[in-house]
């Protein structure tokens, strides 16, 4: 045999691209070569040599004359060192040193000069991807990506260690290379809720904003508990299910954290020096950011403010669609990013304006400027603002924990799922059409609201995250309908205006 074909894929992405590997061995030719085609990338370019290797160094033989590689469809680029396995594999089929796989398989895999397999990025997302328009497709993996498979029926994957494990695999061999498992246990924290002190109203308003994943803007002077209490949010989000968990994992392995389950709810905090490529995502080849990474849990920007203006502003459209499309050259790719987003920042650029003990030595310009880097677009899509107070001396050292993480855990999956059976999602990502239909106020809570828009001149985005936050509370209390109460405890968190 002289001709062989091997089925394995490559991202796009957030998608996958199916890539057929053929290999033509042309013995009669006097020169011994070897050629990649079908625009490679450099990574791929370097699989040659690998892959020469690897054969030799695991009692396979190069065949004589020369052999070329296709990689199909020829029309887009390939990357990343997973080609190397397929290659080989189809390279030894092409010589019949291996007997011919079965057409269900997909390969993937990168090879060491020894022969080793060893780990690639994306293994989860291209399981996932290609299971799920192909039924009866068949997995060959690296044995470190092994918990990527978990969420694939177990006997629809193979994980090797050498390449010469191939030779057992062609001949049917296979009780040795079944994936093993780590159970995924209940995600457990260090942190917990109750190590907060005082900051009643804070701690309420991050319950509700929990309980209907509302975007929340916390401002107060330095040292009142703001991160804090921001640490702490994921211990109250309710479990992940099975399909966030998956979704979650794809994210990760294609940013390159391989074999890593996301079993709990993931808290990214960049630093404010990060560019917009880091947040948003990007590269040559365009992979997730950190709004992406965050996605099913929470982004918190710390001294919000003094993010670069141009990172603030590429929030807009992440904040409203769920999702971020990175624009390249050569590609565009469109990742998940739904995020709870928890901002914090001082009310001005010494952090003491406004607080009773210590007196602010900024200018009335210097305040205006710091507070205007966040702009009305990006405040209309922050439904909670919270003012934190310094903690008064008493309750810091008081010896009383506060509320823990589990009882709040407890109201807030209860809220949430109220939500999901009624509207299947949550409030917080709600669109105005929806929001319509599912907040109903009563005759009492619409004319109190009516009055606080009058005396309040709330803008018309002003009344509907009232109204969003207002369905939120009154699912807290398992009401049916919004009443003035839940309206009234809403108006509260509109943040005070600075001057």
């Amino acid at each position: 045999m002289k001709y062989s074909k091997i089925k394995t894929g490559c991202i796009d992405g957030f998608k996958v691209e199916n890539i057929l590997v053929e290999i033509d061995v042309n013995s009669r030719s006097t020169q011994q070569t070897f050629k990649i085609v079908g625009m490679p990338s450099t990574s791929v370019l370097e699989s040659e040599k690998r892959v020469t290797s690897a054969i030799r160094n695991t009692g396979f033989t190069i065949p004589n004359g020369s052999i070329v590689a296709n990689l199909s469809p020829t029309s887009m680029r390939k990357d990343g060192s997973h080609f190397d396995l397929p290659i080989a594999v189809s390279l030894l089929e092409a010589s019949g040193q291996i007997k011919e796989l079965s057409e269900d398989y997909y390969i993937f895999g990168e090879l060491g000069l020894n022969g080793e397999v060893r780990p690639v990025s994306g293994i989860s997302l291209f399981l996932m991807y290609i299971k799920e328009r192909n039924q009866q497709a068949k997995f060959i993996i690296p044995r470190g990506n092994q918990g990527e498979s978990k969420f694939v029926e177990k006997n629809e994957v193979i994980v090797i260690d050498s390449l010469k494990d191939i030779e057992n695999i062609s001949l049917g061999i296979l009780d040795d290379y079944s994936p093993k498992y780590e159970d995924i246990v209940q995600p457990s924290y260090n942190l917990d809720f109750r190590e907060i002190k005082g900051q009643i109203f804070a701690k309420r308003g991050i319950e509700i904003a929990a309980s209907g994943f509302h975007n929340v803007l916390m401002r107060g002077s330095p040292g009142s508990g703001k991160t804090m209490i921001a640490k702490r949010v994921p211990t109250i989000l309710p479990d992940m299910t099975r399909e966030e968990i998956i979704e979650s994992t794809m994210i990760y392995s294609v940013a390159g954290y391989m074999n890593t389950i996301i079993d709990k709810r993931p808290f990214r905090s960049p630093h404010h020096t990060a560019s917009t490529a880091s947040i948003i995502g990007g590269g040559a080849v365009p992979k997730p950011g950190e709004i992406s990474l965050a996605h099913n849990g929470v982004l918190f920007m710390d001294e919000f403010p003094e993010y670069r203006t141009d990172v603030i502003e590429s929030l807009r459209q992440p904040l409203e669609d769920g999702e971020v499309t990175v624009t390249r050259a050569k590609s565009v790719a469109n990742f998940p990013a739904r995020f709870m987003l928890i901002a914090s920042q001082n009310p001005c650029p010494c952090g003491y304006y406004g607080d009773k003990e210590i007196e602010c030595t900024c200018s009335l310009n210097q305040i205006l400027n710091y507070n205007r880097k966040i702009s009305g677009p990006i405040l209309d899509r922050i439904d909670i603002r919270i003012d934190t107070p310094r903690v008064k001396i008493d309750e810091l050292m008081s010896k009383e924990d506060g509320e823990s993480s589990e009882k709040i855990k407890e109201r807030v999956s209860k809220a949430s799922q109220i939500q999901i059976k009624r509207q299947n999602k949550l409030n917080g990502k709600l669109s105005n059409k929806e929001l319509k239909k599912f907040a109903v106020l009563s005759e009492k809570a619409e004319d109190f609201l009516k009055q606080a828009a009058i005396n309040l001149k709330l803008t018309a985005r002003s009344v509907n995250r009232v109204v969003r936050i207002s369905r939120t509370i009154a699912d807290t209390f398992d009401s049916k309908n919004v009443e003035i109460s839940h309206v009234s405890e809403a108006l509260n968190y509109r943040g005070r205006k600075i001057i």
